[in-house]
């Protein structure tokens, strides 16, 4: 078929046209769509004359008009796909084929067979959002249960606000609007204004006037003679408020019903599908798609800082569409500003929705029901958006929230931001959406947001393990709690929780030591002391951050600097505390490890053996703290090369351990490697076996690729190696066998070297 009606005739139009609307580019810039390269340039150019010498290579015209649609999608130029289709259904079969499967990767709705049904009727259903993006899985899943049989006609799209449910819905209806007769949209958020939608929707279909009573069983009576038909639900309510608009029985017999909604307690009505954000892969697509200049790096940490929600990702193509703003600058205020931010920028179809207004309605009416649970979310916005411990506000015996304190009421104020979908509700645990934390924290008044963040520092002061390696959960609750402690603490305190945001930072900046983040534990403890040198009557506090801060700078490799602070820390203790206080151990034996690295050996020996006096003394001979002052005695006089005094004193803390720690506990681990060394240079052939137990430990306890791991077991190698020199691994191994440990405050358990 060659004529003017033809197929391939018709379909060359099209393609002109469409370079027509893309201000008729060339063929060298209509090539770069031909993403697969499989056009050449005669080709195309027979394309766009009609002039075949040949039969067209079908197959790569169907590839190329793909990459055109896609195209086309993207500079938002309509090409009707579904009229194309239905063009070229009847005269092209294996053409129609090729060109629906690609199409389906743009959104064109899927083909039907030569007895497909002419487009639907529609009721107020919204603009197709040509910006939409992925949701693929989603979409396919609300498919399936639509058609899954009679119970799965009706479906609830349920999730947070501004996470896309009602562009899935409108996406859904479009994608498949060859599979209905007829597709209404009605909006659900006032529950008094559905029936009166109902009654346009009567005129729509030419009904006569019935009573508001009767007209919605009018519009389900009515409706089997379209079907099979769709009606969308937008932004409803409780179950209850929708009752009556909602079919029964065989009404519902030959339609579709989709409702979506932020509530819960939708179960008992219909099927429930949960609807997340983005994932962070179709979070960037959008980004690149929306913004020119936009690279997958920047995208990235963008929709890090949102949370992948689309709607602020819309919100923020938007702001960068009309400012010009370049991407980078744009993530430099969202860093800085994000609760500034989410307030500005415009959706094309949703001018006055914002992140910053878009869960308001839901907490002014949690303030007339629950007023309790505003002030949970006030609290909570204050948070990470990590999961947010419920034991912290009813474990200890000033609650923060007086909710708290009834069990009943505690449960149903937890459940009502879930039940209004402001937070993930776990078993033992809350989680909110970062920018559902940042627009809380953007409507809270300076005196409330003081006041929640003072009695914040104190749960969190009281709920963290002060002594962190006397307490055997310590790690994991401070895994837990770490998140909440950093953001609760990262602005200058107020005046009435100044000491204990000081100490709340510096036992973070222990914790952070004591599993070897440096990096994050310096800048905590250099605040902890800044803020304590700023307040009276700190003394003995502000000797504790000068000791956490020389432990730090002597595990990062500079004893030089570690010395004088430890030295000071020891002046002030010794002002203002007893003599035989543990925290002068404490900062006495860190003394003695500095002192030790810089090679005064002599110098640490009286040191050392003053700390464990001291602790001996304090605490009794079998304590774990007195296994760290040993250790650390032991250390120097394995450099002094007395390994025949070294090896009873670490045999001695290694005993102490295992009785007071699991066996795969670390602090096990590095004696047993310590021990290795010493009696290695004793010629003890036990020296392998011991090497390779601590390696094992490490192994579990740090992963087989960390560096103190990777460090043990080659120690355990050259243990093997019988023809070494003896004492050779000695440097290396006390390298690989000591750490620093965060401790409690206030002269009570203090950081020592393992």
């Amino acid at each position: 078929m060659r004529g003017p009606n033809s197929p391939q005739s018709w379909f060359v139009g099209r393609l002109q046209r469409l370079r027509t609307s893309s201000g008729s580019p060339t063929q060298a810039q209509l090539l770069t769509h031909d993403e697969n390269k499989v056009l050449t340039r005669s080709s195309l150019s027979d394309l766009l004359t009609g002039k075949f010498t040949k039969p067209p290579p079908w197959e790569r015209v169907a590839a190329y008009a793909t990459a055109c649609v896609r195209a086309a999608h993207a500079v938002r130029i309509d090409l009707s796909s579904e009229e194309e289709l239905a063009r070229l259904r009847g005269d092209h079969a294996t053409l129609t084929d090729l060109f629906e499967t690609g199409v389906k990767e743009v959104r064109a709705p899927a083909a039907r067979s030569s007895a497909s049904l002419p487009r639907p009727a529609t009721y107020r259903l919204p603009p197709r959002n040509t910006h939409f993006t992925g949701r693929d899985a989603a979409l396919r899943e609300l498919r399936q249960r639509l058609t899954s049989g009679s119970e799965g006609a009706r479906q609830v799209v349920r999730g947070l606000g501004g996470v896309g449910k009602t562009q899935l819905a409108v996406e859904y209806a479009y994608l498949y609007r060859s599979e209905y007769r007829f597709v209404a949209f009605v909006d659900a958020e006032d529950p008094d204004l559905v029936a009166s939608q109902f009654a346009s929707l009567a005129r729509e279909l030419g009904l006569a006037e019935v009573s508001s009573e009767q007209v919605v069983a009018q519009v389900y009576g009515t409706l089997p003679e379209l079907g099979p038909w769709l009606i969308i639900f937008d932004n409803g309510e409780r179950p209850g408020t929708l009752r009556h608009a909602l079919p029964s029985g065989d009404v519902a017999s030959g339609g579709h019903i989709v409702v979506t909604t932020r509530l819960r307690g939708w179960s008992s009505v219909a099927g429930v599908m949960d609807l997340d954000v983005f994932s962070r892969q179709e979070a960037v697509e959008l980004l690149a798609r929306r913004v020119c200049g936009m690279t997958p790096v920047v995208a990235d940490r963008i929709a890090e800082h949102l949370g992948d929600l689309p709607l602020a990702l819309e919100q923020a193509a938007g702001y960068m569409d009309y400012n010009h703003t370049p991407p980078e600058e744009y993530l430099a205020l969202l860093t800085s500003r994000l609760e500034d931010m989410i307030a500005l920028g415009e959706l094309a179809d949703r001018p006055t929705v914002v992140v910053a207004t878009l869960w308001q309605l839901s907490v002014r009416r949690l303030e007339v029901e629950r007023p309790q649970a505003v002030r949970l979310l006030e609290l909570c916005a204050l948070m990470a958006p990590e999961p947010i411990p419920l034991a912290l506000f009813s474990g200890h015996a000033d609650t923060l929230i007086a909710a708290a304190a009834d069990p009943l009421v505690w449960d149903t104020t937890v459940g009502a931001l879930a039940g209004l979908g402001l937070a993930r509700r776990g078993a033992c645990s809350l989680v909110l959406h970062r920018l559902v934390q940042a627009a809380i924290r953007a409507a809270m008044p300076d005196d409330v947001r003081t006041d929640a963040r003072v009695r914040l520092s104190r749960a969190l002061l009281a709920a963290v393990p002060h002594d962190i390696h006397g307490d055997p959960d310590a790690r994991s609750r401070w895994q837990e709690l770490l998140p909440h402690a950093l953001v609760v603490t990262k602005d200058a305190p107020p005046a009435e929780c100044a000491a204990e945001t000081a100490m709340l930072l510096r036992l973070a900046s222990e914790f952070l030591l004591s599993v070897g983040d440096h990096s994050v534990a310096l800048p905590l403890g250099e605040r902890a002391l800044a803020i304590d040198e700023s307040l009276d009557h700190r003394a003995a506090e502000v000797g504790f951050d000068l000791i956490t801060l020389a432990q730090i700078h002597r595990d990062r490799g500079a004893p030089e600097r570690a010395r004088p602070m430890a030295e000071r820390a020891l002046n002030v203790h010794e002002s203002c505390l007893p003599a035989d206080s543990p925290a002068i151990a404490t900062d006495l034996a860190t003394l003695a490890r500095i002192r030790h690295l810089l090679g005064d050996h002599e110098a640490a020996v009286p040191l050392a053996e003053r700390a464990l006096r001291i602790d001996e003394s304090a605490y009794g001979p079998d304590d774990p703290y007195v296994s760290f002052d040993l250790i650390a005695l032991a250390s120097v006089h394995l450099d002094l090369g007395d390994h025949a005094v070294a090896v009873p004193l670490i045999s001695r803390a290694l005993r102490i351990r295992e009785a007071s720690y699991a066996p795969d506990h670390l602090y096990i681990g590095y004696a047993l490697l310590l021990k290795a060394q010493a009696v290695h240079a004793l010629n003890d052939p036990t020296a392998a076996s011991l090497a390779r137990r601590g390696a094992l430990i490490l192994s579990t306890r740090l992963g087989s690729t960390h560096p103190k791991t990777e460090d043990a077991f080659a120690l355990a190698r050259r243990l093997l190696d019988r023809g070494g020199r003896q004492g050779h691994d000695g440097g290396s191994a006390v390298g690989a066998a000591h750490v620093t440990q965060a401790a409690p405050l206030s002269g009570t358990r203090q950081s020592r070297t393992v």
